[in-house]
């Protein structure tokens, strides 16, 4: 089969897309002629402009209906459709658009419109949500006579990517020397300290650590650490206030600032090539640090569907961290993770 257009439906929350970038990576590495199409939802458009192994974006007005959006994607003369996470809605778009091999998890009563499927058991949170994505990718590649499915996911214990994917998956031509001299100097911070970002919203996602717990983490941090350091607190849309509270309570013991950026995702994609770490809890921002192979730690509910596995960041082994509540506490109450221990792990591995 001569697929040479294929449509990646990936139109969920920005950190599911993020864990969808290794997907494209191999797509295109095993198959480099193909023009990949990304449907995507107008909030995740501007960090899939960044993605290198994307070719053109479909923008998913999430108001429309199945016939509407059918429509859309019939225009694109697709020979593929590769869902990576499917809703009835695609679903039965896809199928409606005539696109002749269309391939998704076997979940629910959607699968009936695909005439591909590869059973996934995602809420078991058994492995990394971008290897189902890679699952998935493989499959397609298999199908389409590209690669060979005994051949592929020879992955170490814990580095879990292939070795065709290289980190960063998102990377700038930027001099960090550079633009972290102008930050420093535009926000008055002192020149030789370490930045340490964090993102204190939830962005919609899973539950966030208090406006105290941060405070308190990063007061542990400053005092263990060796090193000068500078907080930079970020506010994503809507989260001004929040971002605005946590700086002022930082501010009266350490050097910090809020930050917002005024170009959208990417402005805020670039400047994490200045930070010494980034800290927040599972959210898109997190993923983006991740994919930019920036330190992390993150901070995860316990609750089976958002384990620090299931959304495990694509940075390497070393330059992750994960903290959840202790066992036996209220899966989504973060009230209960050991600061103190998280700040002693942070400094011991970054600082």
């Amino acid at each position: 089969m001569a697929t040479d257009r294929l449509l990646v439906v990936r139109n969920d929350k920005l950190g599911d897309f993020m864990l969808a970038w290794p997907a494209f990576a191999l797509i295109k590495r095993h198959w480099p002629k193909v023009h990949i199409t990304a449907l995507v939802p107008e909030y995740t458009a501007a960090i899939a402009r960044l993605c290198p192994w994307i070719d053109e974006l479909l923008i998913d007005d999430q108001s429309e209906g199945a016939w509407k959006l059918s429509q859309k994607i019939r225009t694109g003369r697709f020979d593929g459709v590769l869902t990576l996470f499917s809703t009835g809605r695609v679903a039965v778009a896809a199928l409606l658009a005539g696109i002749p091999y269309r391939l998704a998890p076997a979940t629910k009563i959607a699968q009936l419109c695909y005439n591909h499927r590869l059973t996934q058991r995602r809420s078991r949170s058994e492995k990394p949500e971008y290897l189902y994505n890679i699952d998935l990718a493989y499959q397609l590649l298999h199908d389409l006579n590209k690669v060979r499915l005994d051949n592929v996911l020879s992955v170490g214990n814990d580095e879990l990517l292939p070795a065709e994917i290289t980190r960063p998956l998102l990377k700038f031509d930027d001099d960090p020397g550079v633009l972290k001299k102008q930050f420093v100097a535009m926000h008055h911070l002192p020149e030789q300290s370490k930045l340490i970002f964090i993102h204190p919203g939830s962005g919609g996602s899973a539950n966030n650590l208090s406006i105290e717990q941060f405070s308190e983490l990063a007061s542990q941090i400053a005092q263990r650490s060796h090193e000068n350091i500078s907080f930079v607190i970020i506010a994503g849309p809507g989260e001004s206030e929040i971002a605005r509270r946590l700086e002022e309570k930082i501010s009266s013991s350490y050097p910090s600032r809020l930050f917002q950026s005024d170009s959208g995702i990417e402005g805020f994609a670039r400047t994490l090539q200045i930070a010494e770490l980034f800290i927040s809890g599972s959210t898109g921002t997190l993923h983006i640090a991740g994919a930019m192979n920036c330190n992390t730690a993150g901070f995860y509910p316990r609750h089976r569907s958002a384990t620090p596995l299931r959304w495990q960041t694509l940075n390497s082994p070393e330059r992750r961290l994960a903290f959840t509540p202790p066992d036996g506490a209220i899966e989504d109450n973060l009230s209960t993770v050991d600061i103190d221990a998280a700040a002693s792990l942070i400094v011991e591995r970054f600082l």
